[in-house]
């Protein structure tokens, strides 16, 4: 573990090994990131913890400087982990050249099939007892970690204190294709209206379709 401070906390970085395939624990093992943030002031405390289940799917745990936003509310009560979900981060990675190695579509497809949110929610239950020792820890989860928090409600709820949900909440009965359905009216309907609204604009000789072909702004290339 490496452990160094920024303003306000106190920051130590953890590799946790767990199986690949949880339904095969003898089998093949990846590395799980952390780090571990605590107050600086409170960093000897005894704190219970929150683990932080970030949003994507896909998106490593985000690397603040200091005390930002939720960070410095949720030091006051909690030590934190913040988790890069399997495949993310500097957690071993699920890309396409680890799918490149494997023999087949197939082959793929199962082995993605391993890094879903029941496969995040028995990595964080392996990896809860080595930093609680033992005890339930809070849950935050942001978006796709909202659904991994109410996916480790479900699952193992004995692991967790308290969960608090930023976005990511799935419905009782609806499916994602019905919700996505839904979606796509709703957001086909506010671009007929942005377009409706602006398109006067758009129209007139100062607008900016007209300042664009006259000035054409451009994005210097370094070395060019």
């Amino acid at each position: 573990m490496v452990t160094f401070r920024q303003p306000g906390t106190v920051l130590t970085d953890r590799a946790f090994s767990v199986p690949l395939d949880h339904a095969r624990p003898g089998g093949d093992q990846i590395e799980i990131f952390g780090r571990e943030v605590a107050a600086a002031g409170a960093a000897s405390a005894e704190l219970p913890w929150l683990v932080y289940l970030q949003g994507g799917p896909g998106f490593g745990s985000p690397r603040p400087v200091g005390r930002d936003g939720w960070l410095d509310r949720a030091l006051r009560n909690f030590r934190v982990l913040l988790l890069d979900q399997r495949g993310t981060g500097r957690s071993t990675p699920a890309s396409r050249q680890t799918l490149a190695g494997l023999p087949s579509a197939r082959a793929q497809a199962d082995y993605l099939a391993l890094f879903r949110a029941d496969s995040i929610v028995a990595d964080a239950e392996l990896i809860r007892p080595q930093v609680t020792g033992g005890a339930p820890w809070a849950v935050l989860g942001q978006s796709f970690g909202g659904f991994c928090t109410v996916s480790y409600l479900s699952a193992a709820p004995g692991g967790i204190s308290e969960a608090f949900l930023t976005g990511g909440l799935p419905g009782l009965t609806a499916t994602a294709d019905e919700v996505y359905r839904l979606t796509y009216q709703r957001v086909a309907g506010k671009c007929a209206q942005h377009y409706e609204r602006y398109r006067p604009i758009s129209r007139r000789p100062g607008g900016w379709p007209g300042r664009w072909r006259r000035h054409r702004p451009s994005c210097p290339v370094p070395g060019h």
